[in-house]
């Protein structure tokens, strides 16, 4: 079904989601052989799924199932991304949802403006919900792996940046959180480089070509009136109020981008940790002090002792943070205003208290963001600015 269709009967097609996927369940209790033991397809290269799409090649596998490259026969032999899960109940469940959410941005956005990717079509196949896509590339951390975490060059953090910027808000304009934001869910729609010579490091370096971006995977993504898990994002990008269970809301999407942001400029991640403690811990050595309000509010007492993190500098832990960590500022890579723009910007965006973290919207009128607005001019930013690009 094309996007005009996908705009057009919305609220019908939710209802189908629901037939369909029911009737998937009764497909799925018989024997098709065509199951691995852990619930994936199992395929080769030339299958066709029904009557149209021919499989060419395995872009990626998580614990959902895994994504093929694929001729769409129905779309004129057209090669498309499509996303097979696996035939389990929790799985179809959480891509009913994963549907839906989609439908939604197809609705708002049928032009395709808003820098997430674009669901073409979705079907049932003997138990696996399959979702089709615009065809991307590598996600920005695998070409980051792939140029040896060489940091990104700050003109193209910054043009990364505002896209990134936008689709949030678009998604927080339609009361949607996506909760999983990270550089593996943001994906260039051509990743074709030049390479670069570095005299400094006397080698050649990857420099990306185009930084469009497009952002991808809503299975977790929430609507501001349905329930909200406890847990929510990858570690290293979990917001504060996550950590702490005070409850979330759009503002743990910003932070999530403050950390992305902050890996692009260095080539590492911020908070490389497995454990909530830790993680607080390397916050406080980063950001300063977890506010006294967030403390007291928490149930999380048994991180703090008399308002205060308890945590032992001394411990093989504490000195591994405290190597680790430094304060945000001192990561700076040059004394250059922009670099001083930017890092004011992650400051923001990484702010404790989720109400005074700064929005999308108003991260989008930073003065970090002036080359791309009004190239040349100067600018006083200032607490709000509605600016709509």
């Amino acid at each position: 079904m094309g996007k005009t269709d996908l705009c057009s009967l919305y609220k019908g097609f939710l209802r189908c989601i629901c037939l369909c996927l029911s009737r998937s369940s009764d497909e799925a209790a018989g024997d098709n052989g065509r199951d691995a033991q852990n619930g994936h397809l199992i395929y080769e290269s030339g299958d066709i799924l029904e009557d149209r799409f021919e499989i060419l090649d395995t872009l990626g596998e998580g614990t959902f199932g895994k994504v093929v490259q694929c001729l769409d026969h129905g779309r004129g032999g057209s090669q498309i991304a499509l996303k097979i899960i696996k035939n389990l109940e929790k799985y179809r469940e959480a891509a009913k949802l994963e549907i839906s959410v989609l439908l939604k941005l197809s609705e708002k956005d049928p032009h395709n403006k808003h820098h997430c990717v674009q669901m073409l079509d979705w079907f049932s196949y003997y138990g696996h919900v399959c979702i089709s896509f615009e065809l991307l590339s590598l996600s920005t951390f695998d070409f980051l792996k792939a140029n040896n975490f060489v940091p990104y060059p700050l003109n193209q953090i910054r043009h990364m940046a505002h896209q990134i910027c936008h689709a949030v808000r678009f998604l927080h304009d339609n009361k949607l959180t996506h909760t999983d934001l990270k550089p593996e869910n943001i994906l260039f729609v051509n990743s074709d480089y030049s390479l670069i010579y570095n005299d400094e490091k006397k080698c050649s370096e990857r420099r990306i070509n185009d930084t469009t971006v497009r952002l991808v995977d809503f299975g977790s993504a929430t609507f501001d009136h349905e329930h909200h898990s406890t847990v929510i994002s990858t570690r290293h990008y979990r917001a504060p109020e996550v950590i702490l269970e005070l409850g979330w809301s759009h503002p743990c999407d910003v932070w999530s981008i403050g950390c992305i942001l902050f890996e692009y400029y260095k080539g590492f991640t911020l908070f490389q940790t497995h454990d909530s403690k830790e993680h607080l811990a390397m916050m406080e050595r980063i950001q300063g002090p977890v506010p006294q309000r967030m403390i007291q509010r928490t149930s999380k007492q048994k991180y703090f002792h008399r308002g205060h993190l308890d945590w032992n500098e001394c411990t093989k832990a504490g000195r591994h943070v405290r190597t680790k960590c430094k304060p945000l500022k001192k990561n700076l890579l040059s004394n250059g205003i922009e670099h001083h723009h930017f890092f004011d910007l992650l400051e923001r965006m990484l702010e404790y208290e989720p109400s005074k973290r700064i929005s999308p919207p108003s991260a989008m009128c930073h003065p970090f963001f002036l080359p791309l607005i009004h190239p040349g001019r100067s600018h006083i930013w200032r607490n709000s600015c509605d600016l709509s690009i």
